[in-house]
């Protein structure tokens, strides 16, 4: 029987051990934190976004950083598989919104749950509170660990799980980097990815908390569109936040380090599903129902309260004015900041604050195949310690999962 040490308690080191475990290695999971899948536990605000029931193709377009390297791991381990795997383990799932897969329960803890009871119907041995000073090797070939207590564990294969470098708090404090490194791999240059943004406008403060859904935000810059998104938002006392904010934000990021010298607007149009027209149609239908009403008074219906004073400023109107007093062009400046409130962007949330880290162990120094090293024989490579990312929406677990999954396999059977 083979002895496979997985490094991380994660949900690619999760995934690692009970795959290897059923292809018949001996395994040992070495976690650094108390517990396992601390990570998992906040993932979808504590749901845990399992997955996308999207096809293979249309999870790789979303996993921008190196997508295409999960190809054969997908094939082998996909979103079917997962959902299988949770089911039989008593976690049942549902589809929302954009394809998310989440627990009937709306407990990220559950799929944790899961993992445990896999754990012990394969007999997986769990070692928590156990950092890792090194993989250790010979002649070409890993033989072990030594853990941060000074213990050796022998193994014939090692697979690195560690997370990324977000979130430090949950135990992804970027320690496969270094492990990586010092056994001759190179680190792609981290940068955070799926990140909150940070605006110039003072104002924002008053917005703080604010959540708004079904707007659309784009990314400008140089005067010219270069991304966009429609979906959910926050406001936060020093920036722009949610699902559709962190997709962007890759972007953003790749803006601001090859183009630092330019404007970097995000604009969000607050009823994209309304036509200019339409819109200046249903302004009016309420400046007719609250004629008689000051105009920080008769929005309303139309706009969250929070919003109301915030866009009156912007389009210079005067909060005290009668409704029945305001000019076309008057409103036609208000209807210009509906659908393009915009904001300066000065900078992302550092890596720690970021769902996701991009960069990482090279891919071309993994085969994509077995997820094993081309440079060290019997290590293997899992999850966000690799140099793939993706958009909100399951994509990142999945990458996680199916990575995990093959390097399990190929460390118990292939030494």
């Amino acid at each position: 029987m083979k002895k496979v040490i997985v490094i991380g308690g994660g949900a690619a080191g999760l995934m690692a051990a009970v795959s290897a475990a059923e292809h018949g290695g001996q395994v040992t999971v070495l976690e650094k934190m108390a517990t396992i899948g601390r990570k998992l536990l906040i993932t979808g605000k504590g749901r845990c976004n399992i997955t996308n029931i999207a096809d293979k193709q249309t999870i790789i377009k979303n996993i921008p950083g190196n997508g295409s390297f999960i190809y054969s791991a997908l094939h082998q381990f996909g979103n079917e598989d997962i959902i299988e795997f949770l089911h039989q383990h008593g976690v049942m799932t549902k589809v929302e919104r954009g394809g998310r897969v989440f627990p009937v329960s709306d407990q990220a803890k559950d799929v944790v749950e899961a993992f445990r009871k896999a754990f012990q119907d394969l007999n997986i041995k769990l070692v928590t509170g156990q950092s890792v000073k090194r993989i250790l090797m010979h002649n070409g070939r890993v033989t072990g660990v030594l853990a941060s207590n000074n213990v050796e564990y022998a193994a014939d294969a090692v697979i690195l799980a560690t997370g990324g470098a977000s979130y430090p708090g949950t135990g992804s404090t970027g320690d496969g980097y270094r492990m990586g490194e010092t056994l001759g791999h190179t680190i792609v240059p981290l940068k955070p990815s799926l990140v909150p943004l940070e605006v110039d406008e003072e104002w924002i403060g008053e917005l703080q908390g604010l959540s708004l859904k079904n707007v659309e935000a784009s990314i400008i810059v140089d005067g010219k569109k270069v991304a966009d998104d429609f979906g959910e938002m926050l406001f936060t006392h020093y920036g722009l936040s949610g699902p559709i904010i962190l997709s962007l934000s890759k972007k953003v990021a790749e803006v601001l380090k090859n183009e630092p010298d330019q404007e970097v607007l995000l604009s969000i149009n607050l009823k994209p599903a309304l036509t200019a027209d339409v819109l200046d149609k249903r302004i009016q239908r309420d400046f007719e129902k609250f004629a008689r009403k000051q105009i920080k008074n008769s929005l309303g219906e139309l706009l969250p309260a929070k919003l109301i004073p915030v866009m009156i400023d912007l389009a210079h109107l005067d909060p005290e004015k009668f409704v029945h007093q305001i000019t076309k062009s008057e409103r036609a400046r208000l209807q210009e900041q509906i659908t393009h409130l915009t904001f300066t962007i000065t900078g992302t949330r550092p890596v720690s604050e970021a769902i996701v880290t991009a960069g990482g162990i090279k891919v071309k120094e993994i085969n994509p195949k077995t997820m094993e090293s081309k440079l060290i024989q019997g290590l293997y490579f899992a999850g966000e310690v690799i140099d793939i990312d993706g958009y909100t929406g399951g994509f990142n677990l999945q990458a996680a999962f199916s990575t995990g999954y093959v390097a399990g396999q190929n460390a118990a059977e292939k030494i």
